[in-house]
């Protein structure tokens, strides 16, 4: 695999927006595409999934803990094992067709047989009974039974993130890629995915105006007819990078990378069992739960205040649309004109600080805001012009999009380059250890903590538990960036001893 990572050659704009010589983008190009078709799919099912469960009768922003706590990370446990037993017997392409098979059947079952059916299918008489039975403040837990056709769908678009976006995408992307090449591409995939995410908004809100009036269940199978051809041409971009590409000399892997790719032995306890064993793997873990916990528990107040704000269905999604479009366009203009130069002149360390610090500081002011809400409704003042409630809407819309930017700007590439002058063994066993599992427990711990404080406090609400989430985001912000610190020491070693 030849590398050509000096661009002394190239123009200052070259160098900043386009870092790639034209043999390159054989390989590049294809990775481009699929990154965009990738993100594409999941902004689709991001802004459908969080309105299927928010706005279903009588629930809430309340059940997307409980669904992320208790649902999707045994799912995505169990899909790990899965293609953990599955990558001793098959090809990495063939794992990445059939799991990219697999949740498009899932998404079209549930659009084209289960959702138009869901008055027949729903248990609305065992659910009325036990909310009976266990009270209203346990309505969050009765909903995820009664919608568990909206629920499915829910589980379906996470493990879209976990499995199709982290361990796929980027895993044959690392595998791959040199460090010299990362510097000058990844932010190039980023915003690939950026232009994908603003695409994603205008689409859903044409749909959403011109037809949620009077048939949204037209509207969403729209989405998933997208879904369903987007899903199609990834694959088929797969196989020309694979089959074509890869196989011409100049691309060609090494024989023992080329080797490597084939059949993988994968195993989940071992993968969590040598990131119990490499303080830099543990680090790697620390900043993915780290990110996890800190936006989901910021991110569902945020969502609690937004149902109060939009109560219908179509209301919220065209709301959640706009906020995809926002974060799409902010962060192909930080990716393009600060995020690649930042990571090659700032360096590492100095890139993957940034987002801690940025969301941090965002959601706490966030947190505060909410915390002095009931002062700004009892004065009657107006803030900017808006209602506390709009404030806090529109506010917690502008954290939600500067955290999400910093992610995709700065935090994705620069987790995803300290993967790759690791030994075969950790970029596969660790990264998906830490990728799939890693990343569900930390917004699993945010629902866990979400959900043991609502029950403890007796309310069912997400908004009186907001006081005591507030310092465990500080805390987890300051473990985050000392985490940084010590991989940063790490990274540089291991990129002197691979010479890249």
């Amino acid at each position: 695999m030849t590398s050509y990572d000096q661009i002394d050659t190239f123009s200052k704009w070259r160098q900043r927006l386009w870092p790639v010589r034209s043999f390159e983008l054989k390989k590049l190009l294809p990775l481009i595409l699929m990154k965009f078709f990738i993100s594409l799919v999941y902004a689709i099912l991001t802004c459908m999934k969080d309105t299927l469960v928010v706005t279903a009768h009588g629930s809430g922003a309340e059940v997307i803990p409980v669904l992320k706590g208790w649902i999707v990370l045994p799912c995505a446990i169990i899909a790990t094992l899965i293609y953990s037993k599955l990558a001793n017997l098959f090809k990495r392409s063939t794992l990445f067709y059939g799991t990219i098979g697999v949740l498009l059947l899932i998404l079209v079952l549930y659009a084209f047989v289960l959702y138009p059916n869901a008055s027949h299918l729903e248990p609305h008489a065992s659910a009325d009974w036990l909310l009976h039975k266990l009270g209203d403040h346990y309505s969050h837990w009765v909903s995820i039974y009664r919608y568990w056709i909206q629920s499915l769908f829910f589980v379906t678009a996470e493990l879209w993130a976990s499995l199709v976006i982290f361990l796929l995408f980027w895993g044959i992307t690392n595998h791959i890629t040199t460090v010299g090449e990362a510097k000058r591409t990844y932010t190039i995939l980023i915003a690939a995915g950026d232009i994908a995410t603003i695409l994603a908004g205008p689409l859903i809100l044409y749909y959403v105006r011109k037809y949620s009036h009077f048939d949204f269940l037209f509207t969403m199978q729209c989405m998933i007819a997208y879904v369903l051809v987007f899903g199609v041409i990834i694959m088929g971009l797969h196989y020309y990078l694979t089959e074509r590409v890869l196989k011409q000399p100049r691309f060609a892997l090494p024989p023992a990378l080329e080797q490597e790719g084939e059949k993988t032995k994968l195993s989940l306890l071992g993968g969590l069992k040598l990131i119990g064993s490499s303080k830099y793997l543990l680090c790697l873990a620390v900043m993915v739960v780290g990110y996890g916990l800190c936006i989901n528990l910021i991110e569902v107040t945020w969502k609690a205040h937004v149902k109060l704000l939009y109560p219908s269905a179509a209301q919220y999604q065209a709301f959640m649309g706009s906020v995809t479009t926002f974060v799409g366009v902010a962060a192909f203009f930080t990716v393009i004109f600060i995020g690649g130069g930042c990571i090659r002149k700032l360096g590492w360390h100095f890139s993957s600080q940034l987002t801690p610090i940025i969301l941090g500081c965002t959601g706490l002011i966030f947190f505060f805001f909410v915390l002095f809400n009931k002062h700004f409704n009892t004065s009657n003042h107006l803030l900017f012009g808006m209602t506390p409630l709009m404030f806090l809407v529109f506010f917690g819309a502008f954290q939600n999009i500067v955290s999400k930017v910093m992610k995709y700007s700065f935090f994705d590439p620069t987790k995803e380059m300290a993967f790759i002058p690791l030994d075969a063994e950790s970029k596969t066993k660790g990264k998906a250890a830490i990728d799939v599992v890693g990343s569900r427990f930390g917004k699993s711990g945010a629902a866990w903590i979400q959900v043991g404080l609502m029950d403890l406090v007796g309310t069912g609400s997400i908004l009186s538990v907001t006081s005591t989430l507030t310092p465990i985001i500080a805390a987890t912000v300051i473990g985050w960036i000392l985490s940084v610190r010590y991989i940063n020491k790490e990274f540089m070693k291991k990129q002197k001893e691979h010479s890249l």
